[in-house]
């Protein structure tokens, strides 16, 4: 179902296919693209991964990406490192311009106005050729969700080592200088 592109999970979908009204696909990883996620992640596995990803025109040259995406992946729990199975859904959406849209330079030369809404969609990004690769875009969303730091339900950092506040400071250059005096003072 995808191609691989240095090793990551992919399936492009050509631009000139999307018109204006939404087409929606559906993409569900095979034993060789759950293995590209798992290394692409760096996780102990990657049990399943599917997105329903909903493609239509924006504006006039750009292209509308929405879509759900859903992912089982196993990791090592931080305390015990003990496999723990964490379940990813994960809603996302970005618009995509081509390089040689007006609106795409007037962005990245700063030139347009553009107003952003801090819980609304990014701003668009640009791709360059005739497709974009809606599977790399999924799996980025994806990897957004990943818990940095999973651990095993009920499980908590019982013996911690802790340092004293006055012992965190690095010591002060003038320290040697008060031993120095000190030495001279007494001979």
């Amino acid at each position: 179902m995808t191609s691989a592109t240095d090793g990551e999970f992919s399936y492009p979908v050509k631009v000139g296919h999307v018109s204006a009204n939404p087409v929606t696909v559906r993409l569900s990883a095979d034993a060789a693209d759950l293995a590209r996620l798992k290394a692409q992640w760096d996780v102990r596995d990657v049990q399943a991964f599917e997105a329903e990803i909903v493609l239509g025109r924006w504006k006039r040259d750009g292209v509308r990406v929405k879509g759900q995406v859903s992912a089982t992946i196993v990791q090592d729990c931080v305390v015990t490192l003990d496999p723990v199975t964490q379940r990813i859904e994960e809603a996302f959406e970005a618009v995509f311009l081509p390089e040689s849209s007006r609106l795409a330079k007037r962005i990245q030369d700063g030139t347009a106005e553009i107003f952003l809404d801090p819980e609304g969609p990014d701003q668009p990004d640009t791709f360059s050729g005739d497709s974009i690769d809606v599977g790399a875009v999924a799996a980025e969303f994806a990897a957004l969700a990943i818990d940095p730091y999973p651990r095993k339900e009920g499980v908590e950092f019982a013996d911690r080592i802790e340092s004293l506040p006055e012992d965190d400071r690095e010591p002060s250059p003038f320290a040697v200088l008060r031993t120095l005096k000190r030495d001279d003072s007494g001979s």
